[in-house]
């Protein structure tokens, strides 16, 4: 019920102020196009004056908030649209393909992005009266869920700290708290929560995704990844790929591959030097599955992004 003196759209008034008034601030400190980090721990923030071609990246664990224009992502099979009024949650550091499909010179695509620390989250949560989580196949590691006044106003509140940086040691540290708070108790909350509970499958499974991540160069033993997570192999799998949309060896593959092109693109390394670096013994196999992924083989890939 709403309160008294309170008309019905008074929610969404405020919530398109909260929105116009993070997107001044993201224009006054992002003035050029690409991302930018801030002073505030976690918070950062993007601009883009154009729709972009499909980008392959590796999202970590975070909130975005894209409070002018859309992009929209791909995890495998699975695609998602977010704009002004959605926000975007990832658990896990998961390999997505995304594209900026509305912006302009004149309204740029405008987007903070905060980096959740699991930690904090597995504190926060285990002190508050949540149902614990599942114990079915899990959630997906990214979901989009509607704006809501409580997760904008926290995070407007962490991004104008930028105006008062003095403030920032002791605030940011109850903002980010209060954030977390919202997306806990919020839609995308059961997501955070399965993976921050502590033998929880889904911590299980997001252990296994952070061992990949961290050897993804190295021969992939699916018995040795299975004992790591401390699960069976035919748990894994299924767990596994409710989290991230894909198998451990597909997703061992996408790393590897995004972290050559990372390579050749930084180092300007040649194709069968970075093969090696990333893991493949076979230099052809590494040229089909870049081709595959990327649209084009290696060097011209590079060639084009440069």
């Amino acid at each position: 019920m709403l309160e008294s003196g309170l008309s019905p759209s008074a929610p969404a008034a405020a919530l398109d102020a909260a929105r116009r008034a993070l997107a001044d601030i993201i224009e006054r400190y992002c003035t050029d196009d690409g991302p930018m980090t801030t002073p505030v721990p976690g918070l950062s923030l993007f601009r883009a004056s154009s729709t972009s071609t499909p980008i392959c990246a590796v999202y970590r664990s975070v909130l975005a908030v894209a409070v002018q224009g859309s992009k929209h992502l791909m995890l495998a099979d699975e695609r998602f649209q977010y704009d002004s009024r959605h926000y975007l949650i990832t658990s896990v550091d998961l390999p997505v393909m995304g594209q900026i499909t509305e912006a302009t010179p004149d309204k740029p695509y405008l987007c903070a992005v905060f980096d959740m620390d699991a930690r904090k989250i597995a504190e926060l949560a285990g002190g508050l009266p949540f149902a614990p989580p599942s114990s079915g196949n899990g959630q997906l590691g990214l979901g989009v869920s509607a704006l809501t006044l409580p997760v904008m106003d926290a995070l407007l509140r962490l991004a104008r700290l930028l105006d008062t940086p003095q403030d920032i040691p002791v605030l940011a540290p109850l903002h980010e708290r209060e954030l977390l708070y919202r997306l806990l108790s919020g839609e995308q909350g059961s997501r955070l929560r399965a993976i921050a509970a502590a033998d929880s499958q889904g911590h299980r499974t997001a252990r296994a995704v952070a061992w990949i991540k961290e050897n993804f160069d190295q021969p992939l033993s699916i018995d040795a990844l299975a004992d790591a997570a401390n699960m069976s192999k035919s748990s894994l799998h299924q767990h596994f790929k409710a989290l991230t949309a894909m198998s451990p060896l597909q997703y061992q593959k996408q790393i590897r591959l995004q972290e050559a092109r990372r390579l050749m693109l930084l180092e300007s390394l040649d194709a069968a030097s970075v093969a090696r670096r990333v893991g493949y013994e076979s230099p052809s196999q590494f040229s089909r599955e870049y081709r595959r992924l990327f649209g084009a083989p290696p060097l011209r890939d590079v060639a084009r992004m440069r």
